[in-house]
């Protein structure tokens, strides 16, 4: 039964993030900070390998989301910059 908690709540973050980062690339650029990213970014990878050793699947889905996302944040940040 937990594990449709924890779907749930993967899903609903994972939705979250996509949709900030569609609207990021409508804009052309991000809305989120540099150093938040970097922090989220950085964060989500060392949750990702907790995750990964506890071999906990909803975890590992939604931290390797959380790091990827934020990656590509950062990517879009240098970007809009060098505009």
């Amino acid at each position: 039964m937990s594990d449709i908690y924890g779907l749930a709540g993967l899903i609903l973050i994972l939705i979250g993030w996509i949709y900030e980062l569609v609207r990021a690339i409508k804009a052309g650029k991000p809305h989120i900070p540099l150093g938040f990213s970097l922090l989220y970014g950085a964060g989500s990878l060392l949750l990702f390998i907790h995750s990964w050793i506890l071999n906990d699947l909803v975890f590992m889905i939604l931290n390797a989301g959380a790091t990827i996302i934020p990656l590509i944040n950062i990517f879009l940040i240098f970007k809009s910059k060098k505009k």
